[in-house]
């Protein structure tokens, strides 16, 4: 290796030191899927909407957050230090609903106080990060329930925001007298032997039509002659489907030919 590339090399791991990883610390919730479980613990435990707080947000010092006033706390807090967090509210009588790990609840908090509701949602957080997700709360009886209307809520959510966020890709047709790759890969899957030679094709980039919007084809193209237009459509049709094709003759193409 060259000093230049280790150099290079060097430099791009100390850049990387600095970069923020990304943990279940830095799971941000989604609105749609935020506003769905702090609506559903609102009717379930009778919590005022009007008194709902979130201390944990970047920056955020959830020890010196103002709870006054009956403030109840409904957030997604650092799982690292999710423990510590319900002992601190525990001790200190402040109501909470928290977002917690699902397969190591009982580890996290079966030792300070909170009641676990084992839900498995399978959250989609902002981050990208998809964790299964249960609660602690300072509210209600049972030390463990299961909640499964919550958990079909907020699954159904989760889906709803991946299909807005879901990128639309836009979708191109060609005419059938553009040979592409992507047309003879299709036919040479299915078992089709078509060929071609160079006096039936002629080489493009781009159509006109896409020149105008600034677009080509990619990986480019040829146009075909009529014939092997026809011959090739029949072909992708015969890789569609086991159908028997018939073809023109000659006599029946220059009656087309004469057409309209």
């Amino acid at each position: 290796m060259g000093i230049r590339q280790q150099t290079i090399d060097d430099y791009g791991a100390f850049v990387e030191k600095f970069k923020p990883k990304k943990t279940t610390d830095d799971c941000y919730t989604p609105p749609e899927v935020y506003e769905t479980i702090k609506d559903w613990a609102c009717r379930e435990y009778g919590i005022d909407p009007s008194k709902v707080v979130r201390p944990f947000y970047p920056g955020g010092d959830y020890e010196s957050f103002d709870y006054s006033g009956g403030k109840v706390v409904v957030d997604n807090p650092p799982f690292s230090i999710l423990s510590k967090i319900c002992a601190f509210y525990r001790d200190r009588y402040i109501p909470f609903f928290l977002f917690a790990p699902n397969l190591t609840i009982f580890s996290s908090t079966s030792r300070n106080g909170a009641h676990m509701l084992v839900t498995d949602c399978a959250i989609e957080y902002a981050n990208g990060a998809i964790v299964n997700t249960s609660f602690v709360t300072s509210f209600g009886d049972d030390l463990i329930r299961t909640a499964p209307d919550l958990t079909k809520l907020v699954n159904d959510t989760v889906k709803q925001v991946r299909h807005k966020s879901r990128k639309h890709l836009p979708k191109y047709a060609y005419p059938p007298e553009l040979l592409t790759v992507t047309r003879l890969n299709k036919v040479g899957n299915a078992g089709v032997d078509f060929r071609v030679k160079a006096s039936d094709v002629a080489f493009t980039r781009a159509l006109d039509s896409q020149r105008a919007v600034r677009k080509a084809i990619f990986g480019g193209g040829y146009l075909l002659s009529e014939d092997k237009a026809a011959e090739l459509k029949a072909a992708e049709l015969k890789a569609a489907e086991d159908v028997t094709v018939w073809p023109l003759n000659d006599k029946e193409k220059q009656i087309i030919g004469k057409l309209g």
